[in-house]
């Protein structure tokens, strides 16, 4: 994968959310700010720009001067802490933003021979907190920017974007933020749909965990299955649980768990066979 760095934009006023601290808002359990950090885990190095709080992961901090002064004047700040070729810009409020949507933006770039890669979002609006660009060429114009207008502050993000050529992204889930009390109702709910559930609960608790494994969660829910109907209820939770530690004990990773999850299943069957009444011939 082609190398980055990410600058990530959690500062502003939020006056639209009362002034609270965005970025530390819940949706699933955790802060929308550390989703956002989990989404860009690949980069070599991360920037936040804003307030310091505490994060999931290690990044390191910028402040724009002065504080307040908008999205350009914070992703300037940002940019003079990178040096990869490469930058992903990010605001602070994307809750479904996920890692494979970050490599395309990444790789997006140098595929394309443009100056950035953006999303746009469910009405075709560009979205340029949620982009990769050349490292150089934002430089270049924030510069440029800076020189005509004496300074940053206050100036809106389309000047700086409108210069560049920009590869766009259509993804109306990716590009979701929450910029008002509705947007973060309508975030909380989405996260507890019966469809995405599941991988959005396993993602909280990996993240609480600070584990970092891809869980078969459809082989997981069989074992459990298998279990709670071949032996009791109770023993469906009690039996991943131990999967889970004989992984750990073994070394960990995901053959480690396919495989415990491979003989608990194949012990439930046999178990599951004995239910049934002694017949000659039958399972010993």
């Amino acid at each position: 994968m082609t190398e980055y760095d990410a600058v990530v934009l959690a500062g502003g006023a939020a006056r639209r959310l009362g002034g609270v601290d965005k970025p530390g808002l819940q949706v699933g359990g955790r802060p929308l700010l550390d989703r956002v950090l989990g989404a860009c885990t690949d980069a070599r190095r991360t920037v936040v720009v804003g307030p310091r709080r505490p994060t999931a992961r290690p990044v390191a901090w910028a402040r724009e001067e002065p504080p307040g002064g908008g999205p350009l004047a914070a992703l300037a700040a940002g940019l003079r802490q990178v040096s990869a070729e490469h930058v992903l810009v990010l605001s602070a409020d994307l809750p479904f933003l996920r890692p494979q949507t970050v490599r395309e933006l990444v790789e997006a770039v140098g595929a394309a021979g443009t100056e950035g890669a953006l999303l746009t979002d469910a009405g075709g609006a560009e979205q340029p907190l949620v982009g990769a660009y050349g490292t150089e060429p934002l430089r270049r114009e924030i510069a440029l920017l800076a020189a005509e207008h004496g300074t940053l502050t206050g100036l809106p993000l389309r000047l700086l974007t409108g210069e560049l050529s920009l590869t766009r992204l259509h993804h109306p889930t990716a590009s979701f933020d929450c910029d008002t009390w509705e947007d973060v109702g309508t975030a909380r709910a989405r996260i507890r749909d019966h469809g995405s559930v599941l991988d959005e609960w396993i993602s909280a608790v990996k993240a609480e965990l600070g584990i970092e494994l891809d869980v078969d969660t459809t082989g997981l829910l069989d074992l459990a299955r298998d279990a709670a109907h071949g032996v009791a209820r109770p023993a469906a939770p009690l039996t991943t649980f131990l999967v889970g530690y004989a992984a750990a004990l073994s070394g960990g990773g995901p053959e480690a768990v396919a495989e415990g999850a491979r003989k608990a299943a194949a012990l439930a069957a046999r178990w599951a066979e004995e239910t049934g009444p002694a017949t000659p011939g039958g399972p010993s």
